[in-house]
């Protein structure tokens, strides 16, 4: 089967409502591909190594979280960024990328995936003023210690953790925000939860964790924000009948 690509931009808008957000870089269609797309590909970040996997696997859209174009970034096409689009442009391969409403979304996002994979009872979210919180709040089916959910984490994520200490023995309350979140450490200390889990670390996020009484879990930028763009590129391809690939490019960050 195939799909217009112009049908499933207008579904991806619909539901991830890109508008609703205030992003660092254009969410939706960043390269204009085919105009039909029978095969999606999907990947956290459009590095060059998806792009040519995507090629490899004749593609015809790609779907990722961390796309182009962002604020702040050189603008002239030369060097990386011209051998990337010249790989998109040349095999005809659209590039559609979601940065904060694939991390907000209510149910195939980033950060509520990330909770299913977890096991963690989502409450609210970090910011419970905003209604578009990006960050979640919950709580563990029953308490763990900082070491035994440190490993559980690791486990499901496959890879290793840091833990900086500072919150009680016992871990019941949880806040998270995938990516480079570390600095919403302080709304989570302010909502009283006993950890908070994001992907990086900075200098600063060790002493708030020490001061502010609250256990930090680093658990990879990469690692954390694999799982949304998998949702979508599934939900995509059961609501259109294509063909649906995660290809995931390892990142030890």
């Amino acid at each position: 089967m195939a799909v217009l690509l112009k049908q499933l931009l207008n579904y991806c808008n619909t539901l991830l409502t890109p508008d609703k957000f205030r992003d660092y870089c254009p969410n939706g269609l960043q390269v204009e591909g085919c105009p039909e797309v029978s095969r999606i590909i999907s990947g956290v970040t459009a590095s060059q190594a998806l792009l040519d996997r995507a090629v490899e696997l004749e593609a015809d859209l790609i779907l990722v979280h961390h796309g182009y174009f962002w604020k702040g970034e050189a603008e002239p096409i030369t060097g990386m960024k011209k051998r990337r689009l010249q790989t998109l442009l040349n095999h005809d391969i659209s590039l559609v990328a979601f940065h904060l409403p694939l991390d907000g979304h209510p149910l195939l996002g980033n950060n509520v995936q990330l909770a299913e994979k977890l096991g963690l009872q989502v409450c609210g979210g970090l910011e419970p003023e905003n209604p578009l919180s990006i960050g979640l709040t919950g709580r563990l089916d029953s308490p763990l210690s900082a070491d035994e959910f440190s490993q559980q984490i690791a486990a499901t994520l496959g890879r290793e953790v840091m833990h900086i200490a500072g919150g009680p023995e016992r871990i019941e309350t949880v806040g998270w925000c995938t990516g480079a979140a570390q600095g919403y450490i302080e709304k989570a200390a302010a909502l009283g939860l006993d950890a908070f889990i994001s992907g990086e670390i900075s200098e600063p996020t060790v002493h708030c964790a020490r001061e502010l009484g609250i256990h930090y879990f680093a658990a990879g930028h990469h690692a954390t924000e694999r799982y949304g763009v998998q949702a979508v590129g599934e939900h995509l391809a059961e609501k259109f009948e294509l063909e649906h690939q995660f290809v995931d490019i390892d990142n030890p960050v």
